[in-house]
């Protein structure tokens, strides 16, 4: 047990220089979380109490939506409590959680989004099969991988970080990601192994990422020649391309903040950046709501009522 961090308690320096305006922050932030649960619940629970929405690509969109509550959970709370506080501190248990929670939920959006991909490939391009292949047993399979797959490879990241014995208690965020935790680590050595696996896992879902762009590259060319196709391809395939846009630019951001943003950044566009990473599960309800036909015109039907 020698390699055991001593370390029970993490100071986060990221709020630092918010105390002027945390009041403000609070309630803007209590404000964008309440959006964030109000839109993804809706389009949930429109989904399951609607039988017309009992598909594949919707039942996709439902598993998307709870994914976006399950990161936000891991964020939201401990940021809105921090904003009223004027310690920023978090155990070294609930460091490790949050990372998992956020790491996780990162690479389960990009896994659910292939599984979209797959769907909408099968559906455009093998039409006449299509209910035979997205069978619900292989729904609910790739549902299940989409989810576990990318919850245990990241939990095998956050213990190989819980093994490393840490030389400072203080991170430079307001939240704690798995490389924050490793950067602390008192011999590089001790990161080797840490740091294979975690290359494998970049490895991993950089492929999810060339699957999909080349999958949509595909379906572009196939809709092409076809009107029927390419009315289908905007209706149901445009939504994924945007969530994948900004899921890509988030990471990106995020990507040159670890890279560079040390130093070369003020800390106030350090933590825009770093806020990016609940821009996802805003924007995806909003964009699914609006463009898919179905959820939209659902969603009118329960305001017409509500307002009679």
């Amino acid at each position: 047990m020698d390699n055991v961090s001593q370390i029970r308690m993490f100071f986060l320096s990221g709020l630092n220089e918010t105390n002027n305006h945390r009041f403000t922050l609070f309630f803007l932030t209590l404000l964008c979380y309440c959006v964030i649960l109000l839109v993804n619940i809706s389009v949930i629970v429109i989904i399951i109490m609607d039988k017309n929405l009992h598909e594949p690509m919707y039942i996709l969109l439902c598993t998307f939506c709870m994914n976006g509550l399950y990161g936000t959970t891991g964020f939201y709370p401990k940021l809105l409590w921090d904003l009223l506080s004027p310690v920023h501190v978090i155990s070294y248990s609930g460091c490790l959680v949050q990372a998992q929670v956020i790491n996780s939920f990162a690479c389960t959006d990009l896994s659910i989004l292939s599984v979209m991909a797959y769907d909408r490939y099968v559906a455009i391009c093998r039409p006449l099969q299509y209910h035979s292949v997205m069978s619900k047993q292989k729904l609910v399979i790739l549902v299940w991988f989409s989810w576990l797959t990318p919850f245990f490879i990241i939990a095998a990241n956050i213990f190989l970080t819980s093994r490393l014995k840490l030389c400072s208690p203080y991170i430079t965020r307001f939240f704690c990601l798995n490389w924050t935790i490793v950067k602390l680590a008192c011999f590089p050595a001790e990161t080797v192994v840490h740091n294979v696996v975690a290359y494998i896992t970049i490895i991993i879902y950089l492929f999810h990422g060339i699957f999909i762009v080349l999958s949509y590259m595909y379906l572009m060319k196939t809709c092409a020649d076809s009107i029927e196709n390419r009315a289908k391809f905007m209706q149901t395939c445009v939504p994924h391309l945007i969530s994948l846009l900004i899921f890509l630019v988030t990471i990106l951001f995020n990507a040159v903040i670890m890279r560079f943003g040390s130093k070369d950044f003020p800390q106030a566009f350090k933590n825009f950046v770093e806020m990016e990473i609940v821009i996802p599960p805003l924007m995806n309800p909003l964009i699914y709501g609006f463009k898919l036909t179905k959820i939209r015109n659902r969603i009118l039907v329960v305001l017409t009522l509500k307002t009679k």
